[in-house]
C-alpha cells in the first residue's frame, strides 16, 4: 500500500518559475502525493497560477495567505496537509522525475 506525500511549495512572487516548478512535481512517477502551494501574499499572477493548477489537477491545494514569509507558509502547509509525509519544495526548484 502506497503512503500519501504532502508536497509543500511556499510561493511568493514566484510567475516567472513556479509553472515549471509545479510541473516537475505533477510529473512524478510516484502518484500518491497532494501538491500544497501556499501563496504567501503574492503580488504578481503566482496566486492565479496556483489556483489554474488547482482547477486542472486534483492533487493539488492552493491557499492564499497574507505575506508573513516562508515559514509561516511552510507550517500552514504542513496544518493542512493530509499526507503521511512532508516534502517541502521552493518555488523556483525543478525537481527529477522520481522522487
Amino acid at each position: 500500500m502506497s503512503e500519501l506525500i504532502s508536497i509543500i511549495v511556499p510561493v511568493y512572487n514566484a510567475a516567472l518559475y513556479l509553472k515549471d516548478c509545479i510541473e516537475s512535481i505533477l510529473s512524478q512517477s510516484y502518484f500518491q502525493f497532494e501538491l500544497i502551494l501556499v501563496d504567501d501574499g503574492s503580488t504578481d499572477q503566482s496566486g492565479m497560477i496556483c489556483d489554474q493548477y488547482m482547477q486542472k489537477d486534483n492533487r493539488v491545494r492552493a491557499f492564499h495567505l497574507h505575506n508573513g514569509g516562508v515559514s509561516a507558509a511552510r507550517n500552514f502547509g504542513m496544518k493542512k496537509a493530509l499526507g503521511n509525509y512532508f516534502m517541502f519544495v521552493d518555488s523556483d526548484d525543478i525537481i527529477s522525475i522520481d522522487l
